[in-house]
């Protein structure tokens, strides 16, 4: 999927971690160095939080998982790597040396990124011999959920480098945006520090407390932002004459004194401690890593509901996440298309994501017939009906469904499902899914269903190729040698 094989983390705390995690997720090998005694514990604990968020985030099969090691040197770390992120403590001197003794170590073509915040690359650069292949690889935390990535380089920086970067983004996932001239804390960083700089003003003059500022941003704007950034967002505010009717409604007012965005608080022990106290009240006990697992809990269905919004077609970051798993489909994850038919095919794993769950707390009535779509999905790939027969024009469309709720699926719950061919003809695929706990093995669903192969373009049924017949048939055969599922042939209400 990606002409990445190897990438190198100089760096493991939270945005190393963060990056660690990333490259692992989309096959590739990392080797890390950071001299810190507890390197390894952190970037495990990173590393479990994004494999549950994935495990949430989508049902496409992600590629076996990249080798990760940890070397006792930087050069040992570095050697052979595509791609090697610095993500050190935000130190010029510091990200200076480091980025220095990464250019000496790398091989010659290796892309060397830096994580950091604010630096110019330019400064970054000053001691390197080969500065052209160093650039500003900014990510947004938690870098494994995230998927934005600044791209800034230097005049030194050559326009290969930039080029090479954007490409290999997009395959783990993210979504390169080249910043065009070097700036101190490029575009994100500096709409974040003018919101943080008003909001401890805020806070010293006691305005409001910590908690009431969260709020005003995340049942506001907040969501607004998620899903259509702040012009856009703007332009719809000035109704149907858009964007000038608002700059020439709205615009005199950036010339009053509302904000302090030029003054700079005093953070002295007085505010810090004021900041601190109701920021542990409002945490309200929670861990760092409790709070992590929510906000990736939260932005998982927030990445899902963009995924399916604008007719399906996806909307901003969901639209890159349909993206990236749609291409993941098309590798079909380095999984073999191999499987056993002497039982029912096991072909779909996952768990229940916030955005699943009901008001009951249970997993949500269309969410078993996403799952139970998903499988039939599988077991068409596995049949050679993929992503190319499709856009040839053929595929199965599903004509009826029958589904049975035997049990409840609840938030974070990992479950499994299973296919039984019942039946197949030139035309039809009669199918039997079921739905179970992932722990106990219990059923918690069923689906029967009757699929039509249907000529796309002329929209009716069409006979299916022998060669989809053949890999169908031959499951459907060791399937008939296996008991008829419990609920085969029911109809609503019917007696057990």
């Amino acid at each position: 999927m990606t002409g990445i094989t190897k990438a190198a983390c100089i760096g493991g705390g939270v945005i190393g971690g963060g990056w660690i995690a990333r490259f692992l997720l989309a096959g590739i090998d990392v080797s890390v160095f950071d001299p810190h005694p507890e390197a390894s514990r952190i970037v495990g604990e990173v590393l479990a939080n994004a494999e549950k968020a994935y495990g949430m985030l989508t049902g496409a099969p992600l590629p076996p998982r990249g080798r990760l090691t940890f070397e006792t040197s930087l050069q040992e770390a570095v050697s052979g790597a595509d791609w090697i992120q610095e993500s050190v403590p935000e130190r010029l001197d510091l990200k200076r040396r480091v980025l220095t003794e990464i250019d000496a170590s790398a091989r010659p073509d290796a892309l060397i990124g830096s994580s950091t915040s604010g630096l110019l690359p330019s400064d970054l650069q000053r001691d390197m011999k080969h500065p052209e292949r160093l650039f500003v690889a900014h990510p947004y935390n938690p870098v494994y959920l995230l998927p934005l990535v600044e791209i800034v380089g230097s005049e030194k920086t050559s326009k290969a480098t930039i080029e090479a970067a954007m490409a290999h983004l997009a395959p783990i996932g993210m979504k390169g945006v080249h910043i065009a001239k070097e700036i101190e804390a490029f575009v994100g960083d500096r709409l974040l520090e003018a919101l943080w700089r008003e909001a401890l003003w805020l806070i010293h003059d006691d305005i409001c407390t910590v908690e009431t500022l969260d709020d005003v941003i995340r049942y506001s704007f907040g969501l607004r932002w998620a899903q259509m950034g702040l012009f856009q967002t703007y332009r719809i505010a000035g109704g149907e004459a858009g964007m000038r009717h608002f700059l020439a409604q709205f615009g005199p007012c950036l010339a009053w004194p509302w904000t302090k965005l030029t003054d700079v608080v005093d953070l002295d022990d007085a505010l810090i401690e004021k900041i601190g106290k109701q920021s542990d009240e409002q945490a309200a006990g929670l861990s760092i890593r409790a709070l992590e697992r929510i906000r990736d809990e939260n932005l998982v269905g927030i990445l899902q509901a963009l995924k399916a919004g604008n007719d399906g077609k996806g909307w901003g970051a969901g639209q890159l996440l349909k993206d990236f798993e749609r291409s993941l489909w098309a590798a079909g994850g380095g999984k073999s298309t191999a499987a056993d038919p002497s039982g029912p095919l096991k072909l779909v794993e996952t768990k229940v994501s916030p955005a699943w769950v009901d008001y009951n707390g249970h997993m949500t009535e269309h969410r078993y017939l996403q799952v139970f779509g998903d499988t039939s999905d599988a077991l068409l790939r596995l049949i050679g009906v993929d992503l190319a027969y499709v856009e040839a024009g053929q595929s199965y469309y599903t004509v009826e469904t029958h589904i049975r709720h035997l049990g409840e699926a609840k938030l974070g719950q990992a479950i499994y499902s299973t296919c039984q061919i019942l039946a197949v003809d030139e035309k039809r695929l009669h199918l039997f899914h079921t739905i179970c706990d992932t722990e106990s093995g219990a059923v918690l669903a069923t689906a029967e269903q009757m699929l039509l192969h249907v000529d796309t373009e002329a929209g009716k049924a069409t006979p299916a190729p022998v060669a989809v017949l053949d890999k169908a048939s031959l499951i459907a055969a060791a399937h008939a040698k296996l008991p008829s599922p419990d609920g085969v042939g029911r109809h609503v209400g019917q007696k057990r």
